[in-house]
């Protein structure tokens, strides 16, 4: 046996070993995310004035019904609908006063101002609204989420639980028509939504998500404001870990909101999944390490190809598919969704994986069009052109 064949016998057991292990914890993910979300949600003992805290940049294709939701909520308390942008001719501001039309009781309240204050833009842009937040419980909200009638409900009865200063969501993915965003889908409900649980369940995950950040304004101004995280690629983790050093809580209900995804070719998609990769890298290497067990039907494929085809290899392939697709079923369940675009999971995996590989070769992302530097501390700068 000479070397190269050694290596080749070397790496298709490894990849066997890692696929293996990969399809244990598929299916402990699955089981995990049905026992999440049957666990009780709190409810309010009270209902106090809300500013919903909102940054806008573009008019994205499902904007309006997004805000809207917002604007249903069964919430009996004051709520303020504070947007912002930096540039007055945002294209956003058009769904913005469509949402003045359809709910003209609303209380609205714009800002556009250009002041940046370093190179995470909507930090900038939450920076320039919050001397216009009237009232002391703030619900930060990305522009690309869509939530149910109770959502603000729910997250104010957790907030009130004792010693919690922060609440943030876990959220599902809601495409966008066409190939592209039912893809990008896939990789938010069956690859991150079951990390995301199984991390939490087992104790090794910590996350706080910009989709959601609800907080009172005596919480932030402990942690020193937003101005701490102008720099931040991982703002909203960075906020979220500055919340457990005043020794509160971060609490995740069980409950789900919608993510918009809007990638409309493969190349958006992939610059979008690769800057997620490469923050979750400088964030927690230890765990995007071990993310790799998310991808047990990439490795029983490498263990097919390195040992040139072996008999004993393709039922792991076989078994890792079932695995992922039991994943799926059980996924839709406790989501709540019909189960469907089975035959794109195997294909998200093979591309995911890719990305995962991809993401250890450089510090380079690409935000809104700007292209940045990540340091080991998730830090932004300029990067230059290579």
């Amino acid at each position: 046996m000479n070397a190269a064949h050694l290596l080749a016998v070397t790496l298709a057991y490894a990849c066997a070993a890692a696929a293996v292990f990969g399809i244990g914890y598929t299916m402990l993910a699955g089981v995990l995310i049905g026992r999440f979300f049957a666990r009780p949600i709190s409810a309010p003992t009270s209902f106090p004035p809300v500013t919903i805290v909102k940054p806008l940049h573009g008019n994205e294709w499902a904007l309006l019904d997004n805000l809207s939701s917002f604007c249903e909520q069964d919430y009996p308390g004051p709520m303020q609908f504070l947007f912002g942008v930096h540039d007055s001719t945002d294209p956003a501001l058009q769904s913005v006063e469509a949402l003045r039309q359809l709910h003209p009781n609303a209380d609205i309240t714009v800002v556009a101002d250009a002041r940046l204050y370093g190179p995470n833009r909507k930090i900038s842009n939450i920076l320039n609204m919050l001397p216009h937040a009237r009232h002391d419980v703030l619900v930060f909200a990305d522009s690309d989420v869509g939530v149910a009638p109770d959502y603000l409900r729910n997250v104010i009865g957790e907030l009130q639980k004792p010693e919690v200063g922060l609440v943030t969501c876990v959220y599902r993915g809601q495409p966008d028509p066409g190939f592209w965003p039912r893809l990008s889908a896939k990789a938010t409900n069956y690859q991150f939504l079951p990390g995301v649980v199984t991390g939490l369940a087992l104790g090794l995950a910590r996350p706080c998500f910009g989709q959601t950040i609800a907080m009172r304004r005596d919480t932030l101004d402990r942690i020193g404001g937003l101005k701490p995280f102008v720099r931040h690629l991982a703002d909203d983790h960075a906020i979220g870990e500055a919340v457990r050093l005043l020794g509160e809580k971060v609490v995740i209900p069980p409950f789900t909101i919608s993510h918009a995804c809007v990638e409309t070719s493969a190349p958006q998609l992939f610059a979008h999944e690769l800057r997620w990769s490469r923050t979750i890298r400088r964030i927690d290497p230890l765990g995007h390490f071990g993310s790799a067990l998310a991808y047990p039907l990439a490795f029983a494929l490498l263990a097919v190809a390195f040992s040139g085809g072996a008999a004993w290899a393709w039922p792991l392939v076989l078994i890792a598919m079932g695995a992922r697709l039991a994943q799926k079923v059980l996924s839709d369940r406790a989501l709540k969704q019909p189960p469907r675009d089975l035959w794109l999971l195997p294909l998200w995996d093979v591309v995911s994986f890719a990305i995962f590989v991809a993401s250890f070769w450089s510090s380079r992302v690409i935000w809104r069009g700007f292209s940045f530097k990540v340091d080991g501390d998730g830090l932004l700068s300029a990067a230059q052109d290579e």
